[in-house]
């Protein structure tokens, strides 16, 4: 099971750091990747990071602004979100999966969290 926290609401240039903890099993091999889906339109790709924290992959819209991290003591994976936008408000899922390779953006994660609502007032 995996579930997220530190989702809010919050002014347009402010920062969010989101947490996905997994429970019931260890994700230590595990590439874990953030996506979000915002009212009326289909999720896509955030960012991933391969299970040694030492590959990361983002999304163009996410390059510079966000940092995803894990600490693999915690079983836990972190957004961070700076300069966040009004663009940015969605809903955010964490995903785990053990043979998606960095770079893959696919979907075809095996575990999925039920998300955190990011709120972005401009």
């Amino acid at each position: 099971q995996l579930v997220e926290s530190g989702g809010g609401l919050v002014q347009a240039g402010d920062s969010l750091k989101l947490s996905c903890t997994a429970s019931g099993r260890t994700v230590y091999w595990y590439t874990m990747a953030w996506f979000c889906q915002a009212p009326g339109k289909e999720s896509y790709f955030v960012a991933a990071v391969s299970w040694s924290g030492e590959a990361s992959d983002y999304a163009d819209s996410a390059k510079g602004r966000f940092t995803i991290s894990r600490d693999t003591s915690k079983n836990t994976v972190y957004l961070q979100m700076d300069n966040l936008s009004a663009e940015d408000t969605a809903v955010y899922y964490c995903a785990a999966d053990s043979l998606e390779t960095i770079g893959a953006r696919t979907y075809s994660y095996d575990y999925w969290g039920q998300g955190t609502q990011v709120t972005v007032s401009s």
